[in-house]
């Protein structure tokens, strides 16, 4: 797998809310070489703690083990569509 997408000054409410509709395992990637699965809540308290700066997502990338994920992860990234997520 290659990541889809780069992560650069990611809203965090809203990207959490977009991964708690995913339906396949989703991984950020660190710099590093790092890969957590996102699906778990304790990974992304982990993972994005790493991450974080200001309230947004610094730098990473993403993967997707379903493919209709990535379209809702690139179109969330992209354009900050947020699927219908609940936000907040």
């Amino acid at each position: 797998m290659t990541p889809i997408m780069n992560l650069h000054n990611i809203d965090v409410a809203e990207f959490l809310a977009v991964l708690d509709t995913c339906e396949g395992n989703v991984y950020l990637v660190t710099n590093e070489g790092d890969r957590l699965n996102l699906r778990s809540k304790l990974c992304q308290m982990v993972g994005l703690t790493m991450l974080i700066e200001g309230g947004k997502i610094a730098e990473a990338s993403v993967l997707c083990d379903n493919k209709n994920d990535e379209c809702k992860l690139f179109r969330f990234n992209c354009f900050g569509d947020t699927a219908n997520a609940k936000v907040g």
